[in-house]
């Protein structure tokens, strides 16, 4: 029972932040993704995500690349 309210909530939230990524595309024309960062759901653009891999923000030796194959949600 406890993972089934879990899983419901979690499905709400992805569902809040898909559209809030679909919207931020809408708007800037950016490629926005859904990403899980230290268990939170975040929306993020390429362009931030360089700035957070060059500023040492992520591992040393973590790509655009793998950032984008673990996404959940990527606009398009």
């Amino acid at each position: 029972m406890f993972k089934l309210i879990k899983d419901i909530v979690f499905a709400v939230r992805f569902k809040r932040a898909v559209r809030k990524a679909d919207y931020f595309h809408h708007i800037t024309h950016r490629k926005y993704m859904v990403i899980v960062v230290k268990g939170k759901l975040e929306v993020l653009s390429k362009q931030e995500l360089k700035k957070f891999v060059s500023n040492g923000i992520f591992l040393k030796g973590t790509t655009i690349g793998d950032i984008e194959a673990k996404a959940l949600y990527i606009t398009m």
